[in-house]
């Protein structure tokens, strides 16, 4: 999508700090982490955010949430534990509306966030 940051990303029209990178996802370093470890997944095709998915987009979630277990492992966080956050909408604080999974550890997280 035209103006689509993380579409600019995924085709490498900004740069990033890629961590991953398949023909289907791309993950990367947020540039606001708000933990040690806070590395965005997203699929490198547009979709709007979790109400926008449709029955063929069923392999892509499942492939960002493998690549989120593994590089919580790669990242070493995963036997401490991590967070996979998935916002949708203004209210739940998706800021860019291209689908985006949060991969977030490396200190105690709380509950209930925010």
């Amino acid at each position: 999508m035209e103006g689509c940051i993380f579409c600019k990303i995924a085709n490498h029209e900004i740069p990033s700090r890629i961590v991953y990178e398949d023909d289907e996802i791309l993950a990367f370093r947020d540039v606001n982490p708000v933990a040690p470890v806070h590395i965005l997944v997203i699929p490198k095709r547009h979709i709007p955010g979790i109400t926008s998915l449709a029955e063929e987009d069923k392999d892509v979630v499942g492939s960002i949430l493998l690549a989120a277990g593994k590089l919580a492992q790669d990242e070493g966080i995963a036997e401490s534990g991590f967070r996979v956050v998935g916002n949708q909408g203004e209210n739940a604080g998706q800021s860019v509306p291209h689908l985006h999974f949060h991969v977030l550890g490396g200190r105690p997280m709380h509950w209930p966030p925010g």
